[in-house]
């Protein structure tokens, strides 16, 4: 028994010393002051209703294949929004949709809108998102029909800029858009992210 423990000895202390060791090593993540702690178990995204936005799109331009997909031209001929704190037109000046038809068959959006709301401030709505449906559903929408928005996956994320003091917050949010095509332009329900 005293032999065994004088060979478990070392290998006591090695263990103990590793114990040490990393005990200081390990880094403890702590809130940054001010943060409370529980903001570090957030598990689900908070958001507030921003504005529903419609806007009317002429006849695509085609530019057919290029070196990085199927790329579609979608210019914006007007619409509007509305919500609690902002509301407005989409002016057609600068609103276009440079869409990118990938390999894969999904849609992804390049946007560029310009907002004017109604009190006269003029703001930039910029978003890039993506649309994926089955062959049929988006053969469908090519073709100019109404489809069930359960039928496909629409998402985008705006991002604004404005030189007004009053839409100001706007530059400093963060949003995602739930949309639905109609035969003759879009619709998204727009959330800030809280």
């Amino acid at each position: 028994m005293l032999r065994q423990n004088r060979l478990l000895a070392p290998l006591v202390g090695i263990a103990l010393a590793a114990c040490v060791v990393l005990a200081q090593t390990t880094t403890q993540v702590l809130p940054a002051p001010g943060v409370p702690t529980r903001s570090l178990k957030m598990t689900t995204l908070k958001s507030r209703h921003l504005f529903t936005i419609t806007m009317k799109l002429p006849p695509t331009q085609e530019l057919g294949d290029t070196p990085v997909g199927k790329r579609r031209v979608f210019t914006v001929s007007g619409g509007q929004f509305t919500g609690e704190r902002v509301r407005g037109e989409v002016l057609p000046q600068a609103s276009s949709d440079l869409l990118l038809v990938r390999a894969d068959g999904s849609s992804q959006q390049d946007v560029r809108l310009i907002l004017q709301t109604d009190d006269g401030a003029l703001i930039l709505m910029t978003y890039r998102g993506i649309r994926h449906a089955s062959a049929e559903v988006n053969a469908r929408i090519a073709r100019g029909e109404q489809v069930a928005v359960s039928d496909y996956y629409l998402r985008t994320a705006p991002f604004f800029e404005t030189s007004s003091p009053k839409y100001g917050w706007l530059n400093k949010i963060v949003s995602i858009g739930i949309g639905e095509r109609q035969p003759d332009g879009v619709t998204y329900e727009v959330f800030e992210i809280l």
